[in-house]
């Protein structure tokens, strides 16, 4: 089977992407973001380059898309450098998919033409006040009344809840706990249903709503798949949602690097060590400026490449079969939760390194640096928290196949760094050894980690947990750009080896503090609960 990782009809939608984004987005994004609207027609011409179709039946006005062009569509909205208004277009069929997937086909054909067209806006509608990731507990509830559920309860922190013209409601309709959960369709007209718009700190051009529900009448028919088994619909969507807000990660950073390193090639301040020119120097000649400037490229480098290698390996288990596609499938599932945490955190992290450079004027909102960090700050937090994630990782994936999926991606891991300690490309400097260091430290980590799962002290490996995600992204960054730089050997380049050195050098190290923190930091962390009995 051919490797789907990127094809040409990928880079084609690519330039289609960037197109769209140049003459209908970034000239008015800013003015957007202050007025805190969205345009509705910009949906329609969203549509017609086939964006909002993305991997919807070719019968309703989608398009065939694998998960990598999904993530390419993702990156190039959000780069725009408007976290509202990529939201606003990429959740604007976010509560179509489990229609597509489970509704009858007399709702399919009355709600996802209108949607993919631009017409109209779906909406998920999952969230609880006070509930927040707990899905499997919501509280909304939905009785059957004859031919019609009636329900009540109230959901908030929807995307587009202000103007969605239909909702994906989970609902609970029997019991406790997630067996008892069910997915509705309710129209945005449907009497009893209200609506209160949230002031955010960031997404201004994006309506984020609490919705009410009161005593809303809604028909049968307008039940998605089988009753008291909604959750089974949601969670592939979910998977690939958080592999999306990821990407919008890497865009963050990707937006906030060229920015910076822009202003920092024109700002002019003192005189930098070694500087022979005409008066003050470029403010890029400072060391310091350098170095946060490097360590925004390297951070998004590895964000992407980690991105990319999560969609591959989605994309690998559909198209293989039997055993590979179980192999790729559970690759995929590990790499989502760091996908979307060490991504959303690197955008955070550059962002403000971004205002940093900036100095002075990134705190004020004209050089539009600090709107990057106000977007990056929900990705971190929605489609399940970081911390959520790794748990997810540390409970869930590293277990697969006994051990023997991750155990097998640490093997992979270190193949690559043995071809950089054989490679004949000059200027590796300690790349081998930092990178072959970082590894033991994520490989004694693991079986440190599964060894406390199979003891049954969960909560101590718990108290490790976020930290050990943060060791397994920045052990993939540099391992990946290792690869790049590789890549580059072999076709007579050598445009990624710099960067590759200076992340093994100066950022890959931190691999053995947080190898610690896991395996010594669980006892400290116990006995600092005290301190808020």
């Amino acid at each position: 089977m051919a490797n789907p990782f990127y094809t040409g009809e990928h880079e084609a939608f690519r330039e289609v992407m960037r197109r769209f984004v140049a003459r209908e987005i970034e000239p008015y994004a800013h003015q957007w973001d202050e007025e805190g609207e969205f345009p509705r027609a910009l949906y329609a011409k969203a549509s017609e380059i086939g964006l909002l179709g993305l991997g919807f039946p070719e019968e309703f006005g989608g398009i065939a898309a694998d998960q990598f062009m999904k993530i390419v569509a993702s990156q190039e909205l959000a780069r725009a450098g408007a976290g509202g208004v990529s939201a606003s277009l990429m959740s604007h069929t976010i509560g179509s998919p489990p229609i597509a997937r489970a509704a009858r086909p007399e709702v399919k054909a009355r709600v996802l033409p209108e949607v993919l067209a631009g017409r109209k806006i779906s909406a998920l509608a999952i969230t609880e006040p006070g509930g927040g990731s707990d899905v499997a507990n919501l509280r909304t509830k939905a009785r059957r009344d004859g031919d019609h559920y009636v329900v009540s309860g109230e959901k908030t922190f929807i995307t587009s809840g202000m103007r969605a013209d239909y909702l994906t409601v989970a609902v609970r309709t029997s019991g406790e706990g997630p067996g008892g959960v069910s997915l509705l369709l309710i129209e945005g007209d449907t009497p009893g249903l209200s609506r209160t718009k949230l002031k955010k700190m960031g997404w201004w051009a994006s309506d984020t709503a609490t919705l009410h529900f009161d005593e809303c009448r809604v028909p049968v028919e307008n039940l998605i798949g089988e009753e008291n088994k909604g959750l089974n619909c949601m969670f592939t969507m979910m998977n690939n949602a958080r592999l999306a807000v990821g990407m919008q990660g890497v865009a963050i950073c990707e937006a906030s690097t060229q920015k910076a390193v822009q202003y920092a090639k024109d700002r002019t301040q003192g005189k930098a060590p070694g500087w022979t020119g005409q008066g003050m120097s470029p403010i890029i000649e400072h060391p310091d400026v350098a170095r946060m400037l490097v360590t925004m490229k390297a951070l998004t480098q590895g964000a992407r490449a980690i991105c990319y290698t999560c969609a591959h390996a989605t994309d690998m288990s559909h198209h293989e079969e039997g055993e590979a596609a179980r192999h790729w499938a559970e690759r995929a599932a590990l790499l989502t939760p760091i996908a979307k945490s060490f991504a959303t955190d690197a955008g955070v992290e550059v962002a403000s390194l971004g205002i940093q450079t900036h100095g002075g004027m990134g705190f004020i909102e004209e050089t539009g640096a600090a709107r990057f960090w106000r977007d990056s700050r929900i990705a971190p937090i929605y489609e399940g928290t970081n911390g959520i994630q790794a748990a997810d990782l540390v409970t869930r994936k590293l277990s697969l196949s006994n051990g023997a999926q991750v155990r097998g991606f640490i093997q992979e891991l270190k193949d690559t760094v043995s071809a950089v300690r054989t490679s004949n490309l000059e200027g590796f400097g300690e790349t081998a050894d930092r990178l072959e260091a970082s590894l033991a430290d994520l490989e004694e980590t693991t079986e440190w980690l599964l060894a406390q799962l199979a003891a049954g002290n969960a909560s101590t490996a718990l108290a490790g947990a976020t930290p050990y995600q943060r060791l397994f992204g920045l052990a993939l960054t540099g391992v990946y750009l290792a690869k790049g730089a590789l890549a580059d050997e072999e076709h007579g380049r050598d445009n990624r080896l710099a960067l590759c050195r200076f992340a093994a050098e100066n950022i890959i190290a931190e691999t053995a503090a947080l190898k610690d923190r896991v395996i010594n930091g669980a006892a400290s962390l116990e006995a600092a609960r005290a301190l808020f009995a």
